[in-house]
Order: C-alpha cells, then sequence, then structure tokens
C-alpha cells in the first residue's frame, strides 16, 4: 500500500473509531434513538469511504502489477472473490454530508427522547 493511501485510511479508521465511541457514549446517555441512529449511519459512511479508498489501492496497487505480470486471470478470480460478500464497496457512493456531526438536540428532541426512554 502506497504511504500517503495507508495513512489516509489509517486516520479514517481512526476518526471512525472515536465516532463509534461517542455514539457508545450517547447509547449509554440514553440519547434519543433518532438521534443515535442518524450517527450509526454516519460510521457506517465512514467505513463504507474507507473500504473503497481500500480497494482503490488495490486496484491501482496489487491488480495493476498482477496484469502486467500476465497473471490476468488470477487476480480477476481473487478480486471477485474478494468482492463476493462486499455489496457496500461496489454500490453507489454515498453522499459525504451524510457523515457530518447530527445537529446539537433541540428542546422537542430532548423532550421526545425523554418520552422514548
Amino acid at each position: 500500500m502506497r504511504e500517503a493511501d495507508k495513512k489516509a485510511l489509517v486516520n479514517r479508521l481512526r476518526s471512525a473509531r472515536g465516532h463509534v465511541d461517542a455514539v457508545i457514549r450517547m447509547v449509554e446517555d440514553g440519547t434519543y434513538c433518532v438521534d443515535v441512529m442518524k450517527q450509526l449511519s454516519a460510521v457506517q459512511g465512514s467505513l463504507e469511504a474507507a473500504s473503497r479508498t481500500m480497494l482503490r489501492n488495490h486496484l491501482e496497487t496489487c491488480v495493476a502489477a498482477a496484469m502486467k505480470a500476465g497473471r490476468t486471470t488470477e487476480i480477476v478470480d481473487e478480486l471477485m472473490q474478494a468482492l463476493r460478500f462486499d455489496r457496500i464497496t461496489t454500490g453507489p457512493v454515498r453522499d459525504e454530508s451524510a457523515t457530518a456531526p447530527a445537529a446539537p438536540a433541540t428542546a422537542a428532541t430532548a423532550a421526545a427522547a425523554e418520552a422514548c426512554h
């Protein structure tokens, strides 16, 4: 993996880990369900972007090198196997604004959260 891509991927994954920790705190604090769901969606979006970054790196480095070496069938089979269970990576690109943090809770969401719990 190229060093710049590796650094970017590790940073994105660390950010997602921090976001997951924040979501855990939200659940522990009894945050309104919909607000937690929005944040879970944002975490999923971040992980999907990380997966796409990894795939792009693989295509540009490993797959390209294998094809140049004449191992086209082997690398295509490997890639197809890797993508077999990953519908997110090969699906449409999510709107990056979906990973933005949620707006602060209002009095209405605070009241709804109280009623929900």
